[in-house]
């Protein structure tokens, strides 16, 4: 293998990104502070491992002992920086600009954020950006938009505390099992003034979070489909594992994603 290929494939291996902070109101609450934050900023390619729900082995991350108030409706913004040690939000700050692919946002009710470890049922989708009609991808967005990654906490779920897990997923090694790269932690937060009118899935809520648009209305077509594309963290390990080999096969076909897969293409 030429030097220079072996010193861009070094570059990618060690592209990562962590979920490093949440600002709510503008406020950003701090590094770490009510967010599980990994010791490595490596990804998650086992799909049927526990660490898939809020990052872990082997990743393994810091318990926090803050729950973060968040108003219902609100919207917070989820702060991605290539390191814990980073401190600036230029791109190459955030993530390799070669790790295109979908950001996503899930919460959990639980009865106490501190100590759940997320694993198992209750998770529900309240984002999924993918591609939108000119070809740009969640990651890229969050990646050039100093790493910042906004979601709307629906007004509809009742209050309490919640588990939050915000995603990146990386699709450049996407061509076979396992190649897809999940990038998540979990904010523990307390949601307030909730009206409970709508149980999970909230999805008569209004749309979580304006701006992106549906993976099902972009370019993307039938490709990431919200309801199909990516493994729920409460779906069954042999579940996550068959979904995600199925839309390799798709995305190693498909001319719609030739170019992340295939960068010379």
């Amino acid at each position: 293998m030429k030097l220079a290929a072996v010193l861009s494939a070094v570059g990618l291996a060690s592209a990562h990104t962590i979920f490093s902070s949440l600002e709510v109101g503008g406020v950003n609450q701090g590094l770490g502070n009510g967010v599980r934050v990994p010791s490595y900023n490596g990804p998650i390619e086992d799909v049927t491992s526990n660490s898939l729900a809020c990052n872990g082995n082997p990743n393994p991350t810091s318990p926090t002992n803050t729950v973060i108030n968040v108003q219902a409706g609100q919207n917070v913004t989820a702060i991605w920086r290539y390191m814990l040690s980073s401190t600036g939000s230029a791109p190459n700050d955030v993530m390799d600009s070669s790790h295109k692919g979908p950001i996503l946002a899930y919460l959990k009710k639980v009865s106490d954020a501190k100590t759940d470890s997320g694993v198992g049922n209750g998770w529900f989708k309240i984002q999924e950006y993918g591609m939108d009609s000119s070809g740009v991808w969640g990651t890229e967005k969050v990646i050039n938009g100093q790493g910042r990654h906004d979601i709307r906490i629906p007004a509809c779920i009742a209050p309490g505390q919640y588990l939050l897990r915000a995603e990146m997923i990386a699709l450049h090694g996407a061509g076979s099992y396992p190649g897809a790269q999940f990038y998540m932690e979990c904010a523990q937060i307390n949601v307030i003034g909730g009206t409970g009118a709508k149980t999970p899935p909230p999805s008569a809520c209004p749309a979580p979070t304006p701006e992106p648009t549906p993976v099902s209305k972009s370019t993307s077509g039938t490709l990431l489909s919200p309801t199909t594309s990516f493994p729920d963290p409460a779906s069954s390990p042999a579940k996550r594992r068959n979904l995600v080999r199925s839309q390799e096969r798709k995305l190693a076909t498909s001319s719609k994603v030739a170019g992340i897969l295939n960068p010379q293409a």
